[in-house]
């Protein structure tokens, strides 16, 4: 929405609080207050979902009401409507458990080929509400494409050994490496994704940072991440060392998001090289936008362990 105002686009936010980028308050299970909010327009980008940090406080159906009901009633909506575009957000969480991989395996490539395996209630709707988008095309020639973000949010980790181990700043640092992605350049790759759908008509793309790996690397980055670290961006040793960061120890994936590139005409401008030179001039990681959007959190409510009670 800020990008959109920026630009001077007619844009209609609908979310179910108000606030400075929202028009219309609601909830997108509800086919009237939906009907009203896409009857003039040409586009749309649904974001709405419930997430991982809400699988402990969330009931299964209420994943299942948002998730993919939410999904059918925004798709069947647009049809209505005409519209020329959908894009939906979707998540990285998606390839669930075909991201595991045990210490000492090589780190998996996770592209657009790999098989989805959903681990938890968040994955399996969302997995359930991209096929819902793949068979409004189907019946209906909606033009639909699927984004799977990986991290993008500025929260701290959810993980309380991540937590206690790294500094906030260097954990996303070292996540920009292989699965995060800044919120500008996430939200660039929705509005090229706006543009291109009519030309796709349906695909899936991931939507992370470019790694400065490659597929070689994946039994090392298993083993020894900093090594492969080091050896690919020298540079970084010093970085890393004059600020008392750490590489993780190993690596278990690794996103390739070369088909976004290819096929949407996507340059993330936030990649490790662009991030390490903001940390060797002192600078906060990330883009301006990222740092006005801030932390929205998930929950009205901090909770003994962070923002996420959730493994």
């Amino acid at each position: 929405m800020r990008l959109l105002r920026a630009e001077g686009r007619d844009a209609i936010g609908f979310d179910l609080v108000p606030g400075p980028m929202t028009d219309l308050t609601g909830t997108i299970t509800d086919p009237a207050r939906v009907a009203r909010a896409v009857k003039r327009a040409d586009t749309v980008i649904h974001a709405a979902t419930l997430h991982k940090p809400h699988v402990a406080t969330h009931a299964r159906q209420a994943f299942v009401d948002t998730n993919v009901t939410g999904t059918l009633t925004l798709l069947e909506a647009a049809v209505s409507a005409g519209v020329d575009a959908f894009v939906f957000t979707s998540t990285t969480s998606a390839f669930g458990a075909a991201l595991t991989r045990a210490p000492g395996e090589p780190a998996g490539w996770i592209d657009e080929t790999v098989a989805s395996v959903p681990r938890n209630i968040y994955g399996v709707t969302k997995t359930a509400a991209e096929d819902l988008c793949q068979l409004m095309h189907r019946l209906h020639g909606l033009p639909c494409l699927v984004l799977r973000t990986s991290r993008f949010f500025p929260e701290a980790d959810d993980s309380r050994e991540i937590r206690d181990g790294f500094a906030d700043e260097n954990a996303k640092a070292n996540e920009f490496l292989y699965r995060r992605v800044d919120i500008e350049d996430a939200a660039r790759a929705h509005l090229l994704a706006l543009a291109a759908a009519p030309r796709i008509g349906f695909a899936r793309y991931v939507v992370s940072a470019t790694t400065p790996f490659c597929r070689d690397d994946r039994a090392a980055l298993g083993r020894d991440a900093a090594a492969v670290l080091y050896d690919r961006v020298p540079q970084a040793e010093a970085v890393y060392r004059t600020r008392g960061y750490r590489m993780f120890p190993r690596l278990d994936r690794i996103y390739d998001n070369a088909k976004a590139r290819r096929e949407l005409g996507w340059t993330p401008e936030y990649d490790f090289a662009r991030v390490l030179g903001q940390l060797g001039h002192g600078e906060p990681i990330g883009s301006p936008l990222a740092r006005s959007i801030g932390i929205k959190g998930y929950h009205g409510d901090a909770y003994a362990d962070g923002l996420y009670p959730v493994a």
